[in-house]
């Protein structure tokens, strides 16, 4: 039953997050949570989540945007380093407060309500009217890889805020997919190094044929999700990336992810 939770969930996220970018660790990551304790369920993820990236990077990498690349990835891959770092020292941030609902407590943390807040912002620019015809200029790529980089590396969620500049900054839709995919493969890279202690100190707390079938799962997820990446418009990605954002941002600032 592991598996099979694991990998279902691995398939799916893989296949559906293809398009916005984000996604898969935030779906992995409560999942593995029920299995392991919470940094060795970050750490898990991060594997599976770097090895899928690379999958994907093999289907769609050339169409990468190389400026985009290293002007987002690099200030990106440096923050992933300190976030990573702050993460072995704070892994039980104080909650700002907690509720319950349905038999469940939630916990509501000061960096989850503010990630959550500026996802929410950000998605407004492809759904309100007045502002879907702003671009972020792109002297503001190093600044958005400096903050996702680095909440990427505490919280294992930096997609979402990576996904928002991104998809203002006038690219293909192939040219957004594959760059961010690129940017998320450097930051894995940083964020793994860091973790790699964590992993090898608990290793005898897993399995790693869970990883080898979490990460077969999430291959075949992404490689059907490709097969519709011809078929869609950028207006329905940015559409689809607003909406993904508005939940993922109201679901991690209540607590419930």
């Amino acid at each position: 039953m592991q598996y099979f939770i694991i990998c279902i969930t691995a398939f799916l996220g893989s296949g559906l997050t293809l398009f916005s970018g984000f996604g898969l660790g935030t779906i992995l990551i409560p999942v593995f949570g029920l299995f392991f304790p919470i940094d060795i369920t970050i750490a898990l993820t991060a594997i599976v989540h770097f090895l899928n990236n690379v999958f994907k990077l093999s289907l769609l990498g050339r169409y990468a945007d190389k400026q985009v690349v290293l002007r987002f990835g690099i200030p990106s891959i440096i923050a992933a380093f300190a976030g990573a770092y702050l993460l072995t020292m704070l892994t039980d941030l104080k909650p700002i407060t907690e509720y319950s609902l349905i038999s469940k407590t939630f916990l509501i943390t000061p960096v989850k309500l503010t990630i959550g807040i500026l996802l929410v912002f950000f998605a407004l620019f492809d759904v309100v009217p007045s502002l879907t015809n702003i671009a972020f200029d792109r002297k503001y790529l190093s600044a958005g890889g400096l903050l996702s980089g680095f909440v990427g590396g505490v919280s294992g969620n930096q997609g979402a805020l990576r996904t928002a500049f991104l998809i203002r900054a006038n690219l293909t839709k192939e040219a957004f997919i594959a760059s961010g995919i690129t940017i998320a493969c450097l930051t894995d890279i940083s964020r793994l190094t860091v973790y790699s202690k964590e992993i090898f100190k608990h290793q005898n707390e897993f399995t790693y044929q869970i990883i080898i079938a979490a990460t077969l799962s999430a291959f075949a997820g992404a490689y059907l999700g490709n097969k519709f990446v011809k078929k869609i418009t950028i207006k329905t990605l940015q559409y689809f990336v607003a909406v993904m954002l508005m939940l993922f941002g109201i679901l991690l600032g209540f607590g419930i992810i």
